[in-house]
C-alpha cells in the first residue's frame, strides 16, 4: 500500500496558502464518506504519522450507526485506527464558499488495524495484485448517471426534478437531447472547471433517459486510480449540484415510473507493457475477453451484493428500461447484462451494465475484477452471445429482492477467497442490520408492495 509522501502536503500548503480547513474523508463499506474537519496545522501531522480514527468508521450502516456484532465496536473498545493519505488526493473544493480542500486517507494495513480488513479500498487492491501477480493488468473506467433534482419537493412531498435555467421543470425524457445539456450549463461548466482543477479526467455528458437525469463518463486507466477517481467524482459532483442550489441524486431507483440510475464500468486487460490483451479484429474479442466474461456471469449472483448494495437497487431490473435483467452478454448490445462494445480492434472491453449508482466502486470493480480471474484461471466459456431482445430471450433472471442476494454472498465460497473471510464478516453484518431495521420499518407486506413499484 502506497501513501502519499509528506512533501506533497507541504508543497500544497504553500501554494495554497489561503486554505485553512481541510476535510479529511474515508470511504465506507456503503461507498459514505466519513471523516473529520482539520485546521490547517493539524495537515503535516497527518502526512507524517497518519491520523486515528474510531475502528467503528468502517462498520457503520448507511445511517451512520454502529453494528455491534461487526467486531469493531464493543470487542475491541472502539480502537483508534490509523490511517493515511492517499497521494494525489489532497485537492481543493472549489465549490466551497470558505477556502477548503480534501484530502482522501486509506487504513494503514498494520496501524490500522482491526479496521484495516474492513477497507474497501484494501479489498481492491488485493484483486489487482492477485491478477498482476500472473500477467494481467486491469484498466477501467467509470460511466456514473445521477438526477439533478430540486432542493425543494413537490406539493405532495415527492422529489422533483431541478428547474432548468429557463426557470421551468423538466417533464420529457429527451434522452441524448442537447437543448437539456444547455439548460444545465452553469452546473456542467462548474463540475468540468472542479474535475479539471482536481485531476478527473470528465469527458462526454449526455442527458440520460428521463427528466433531470445526466450521464457524465470518465477517461479509462489504471482500475485503482480509475476507481479513486470516481469516488472522488461522485462527491465533487454532489458538491458543485449543491452549489447550485440542486441535489444529485445517486439513488439507484428514485423514481418508480421512470429509469433507473446505473454505473457502468468499462474493463480489459492488458500485458505490463499496456497492450490490450483483449484487442481482436473479432467484435466478440479474444478467448481471453470470453472467460473473462464467463468468469463474471458464473460469479454474478454471488457478487450481486456488491453491485445493488441496497433495497432501493433491486427496484431498477425491468424490462425494456436499458437497466440489466438476467446474467446475459453480448457484442453491441445494450439489451444484456456484460456488453462488448464495437469499434476499433485495441479498444475491445467489456461494459459490465449491472451496478446501480449507489454502489460502492472500490467493492462493485473488485467483485468485477474478481470474477475475470476465477474465469480465466477456470477457463469458462460464457457460450454464445445474444443477438437481438435479450429482454426477450431471458430464461433465467437476476434476483429482484436484497435477502436473496445477501444470503447468496453469505454462502459463497468463492467470495471468502476473492475477499476474505474477515472483510466479509464486517461487511455481511452492516447489510443484515440494515435489512433488519428496513424491514422492521416497512414489515412483509409492504415490502412486497415495495418492490413492484418498480
Amino acid at each position: 500500500m502506497k501513501f502519499a509522501s509528506v512533501q506533497e502536503a507541504r508543497d500544497f500548503l504553500e501554494q495554497n496558502p489561503d486554505i485553512d480547513a481541510f476535510e479529511l474523508f474515508i470511504l465506507d463499506a456503503n461507498g459514505v464518506p466519513r471523516g473529520k474537519l482539520l485546521h490547517r496545522d493539524e495537515l503535516l501531522a497527518v502526512y507524517e504519522s497518519g491520523r486515528p480514527l474510531p475502528s467503528t468508521i468502517l462498520g457503520l450502516t448507511v445511517h451512520g450507526e454502529d453494528v455491534d456484532n461487526s467486531g469493531l465496536v464493543w470487542d475491541v473498545g472502539d480502537i483508534d485506527c490509523r490511517a493515511y493519505p492517499l497521494a494525489g488526493s489532497l485537492v481543493r473544493l472549489p465549490w466551497r464558499k470558505m477556502p477548503t480542500a480534501a484530502v482522501q486517507v486509506c487504513m494503514h494495513p498494520q496501524e490500522g488495524m482491526p479496521a484495516a480488513i474492513a477497507d474497501p479500498r484494501h479489498v481492491l487492491v488485493e484483486v489487482i495484485d492477485r491478477l498482476k501477480a500472473d500477467g494481467y493488468h486491469p484498466v477501467m473506467a467509470c460511466e456514473l448517471e445521477f438526477y439533478l433534482l430540486d432542493q425543494k419537493r413537490d406539493a405532495e412531498g415527492r422529489p422533483q426534478p431541478a428547474l432548468d435555467a429557463d426557470g421551468h421543470r423538466p417533464r420529457g425524457t429527451q434522452v441524448y437531447g442537447l437543448r437539456e445539456l444547455e439548460q444545465i450549463e452553469p452546473f456542467l461548466a462548474d463540475l468540468y472547471a472542479a474535475c479539471k482543477a482536481q485531476g478527473i479526467p470528465a469527458r462526454t455528458a449526455i442527458s440520460e433517459y428521463a427528466p433531470g437525469q445526466v450521464e457524465i463518463t470518465l477517461e479509462h486507466g489504471d482500475a485503482l486510480e480509475a476507481m479513486d477517481q470516481a469516488v472522488r467524482y461522485k462527491r465533487l459532483v454532489k458538491g458543485v449540484a449543491h452549489a447550485h442550489g440542486m441535489q444529485a441524486c445517486f439513488m439507484a431507483k428514485p423514481f418508480a415510473e421512470i429509469a433507473g440510475t446505473g454505473m457502468h464500468m468499462h474493463v480489459s486487460l492488458a500485458d505490463a507493457e499496456g497492450r490490450n490483451l483483449f484487442a481482436s479484429e473479432d467484435p466478440a474479442g479474444t478467448p481471453l475477453l470470453r472467460q473473462s466474461v464467463g468468469g463474471m456471469l458464473e460469479s454474478l449472483l454471488d457478487s450481486l451484493l456488491l453491485f445493488c448494495p441496497n433495497a432501493n437497487s433491486y427496484r431498477r431490473f425491468q424490462a425494456n428500461s436499458y437497466a440489466p435483467l438476467a446474467p446475459t452478454w453480448g457484442v453491441d448490445n445494450r439489451t444484456v447484462s456484460l456488453r462488448v462494445p464495437g469499434g476499433p480492434a485495441n479498444t475491445r472491453h467489456i461494459e459490465h451494465r449491472i451496478c446501480g449508482a449507489d454502489a460502492n466502486p472500490y467493492l462493485a470493480a473488485a467483485a468485477i475484477l474478481a470474477g475475470i480471474h476465477r474465469g480465466i484461471r477456470e477457463e469458462i466459456d460464457p457460450g454464445n452471445p445474444v443477438e437481438g431482445n435479450g429482454y426477450a430471450q431471458a430464461n433465467e433472471l437476476l434476483p429482484t429482492d436484497w435477502l436473496t442476494s445477501l444470503r447468496a454472498l453469505e454462502q459463497s465460497g468463492w467470495a471468502r477467497d476473492a475477499f476474505g473471510t474477515e472483510f466479509l464478516g464486517v461487511y455481511l453484518a452492516v447489510k443484515r442490520a440494515e435489512y433488519r431495521q428496513f424491514m422492521s420499518e416497512v414489515g412483509e407486506q409492504d415490502w412486497r408492495w415495495y418492490l413492484n413499484q418498480a
